[in-house]
């Protein structure tokens, strides 16, 4: 995939917030995993998989309740969440995650889901715009994860199975392989949920122009 480096610039306090969140955990990320990059995928990806399945609920509640079309929204949030469980099931059999790691799994995934369910309902602009800052800091990780196999600093493996069959790769695959497929998902998942946030941020205007120009139109009709 193209342009993995790709960065969309905050444009406002929301965006600055998503931003900031976003590297003090990477700042945690870095600090406790530092380069054992099989294992921070396995904790990592348990909590990449949690705001799509969040986003998709809220959404779908809220389509049943206001009685409109979602604009495919729901099916792309669940699918993307489905695409990181994948992650996180190719990994397991890469990294074999700890008794500790697994502990850290079910407290992160706990807190996250909850911290992310609030975001969303206060504001699902920046509930977006946080995942497309994380996804651009997932590509980051496995792009320094596929350098650290390609140069031999991390030895290659043969690509596990489930892997090998969920994304149609070749049976000689190796581990290089799974984390390029991978890490292309991840700017995939950084553009849409950026195009997301940007969607949320027009409509909003949209709506703000439009009671502007009614409030106008009402004050004339006043005057005249």
């Amino acid at each position: 995939m193209d342009n993995l480096e790709k960065h969309y610039e905050p444009n406002n306090l929301s965006d600055k917030i998503a931003l900031g969140f976003t590297k003090f955990l990477r700042f945690l990320a870095d600090t406790f995993f530092k380069k054992r990059y099989g294992h921070r995928a396995v904790v990592l990806e348990t909590v990449a998989a949690v705001p799509g399945m969040v986003a998709g609920m809220i959404i779908h509640l809220r389509s049943l309740r206001k009685m409109q079309d979602d604009k495919g929204w729901i099916k792309t949030l669940l699918d993307e969440a489905e695409n990181e469980r994948m992650h996180l099931m190719t990994f397991i059999n890469v990294a074999k995650p700890t008794w500790i790691e697994r502990v850290i799994i079910l407290m992160a995934q706990f807190i996250f889901i909850i911290t992310y369910a609030i975001i969303y309902l206060i504001s699902q602009r920046t509930a977006h715009r946080i995942v497309g800052y994380f996804e651009e800091e997932a590509v980051r990780s496995y792009t320094e994860y596929l350098h650290e196999l390609e140069t031999g600093k991390i030895e290659d493996e043969p690509a596990p199975e489930v892997a090998v069959n969920y994304w149609n790769l070749p049976l000689n695959s190796t581990l290089k392989d799974v984390v390029r497929v991978i890490r292309d998902d991840e700017a995939g998942h950084r553009d849409v949920n950026h195009q997301f946030a940007d969607l949320i941020n027009l409509r909003k205007k949209q709506k703000s122009n439009k009671k502007n120009q009614i409030k106008k139109e009402d004050q004339e009709k006043i005057l005249n």
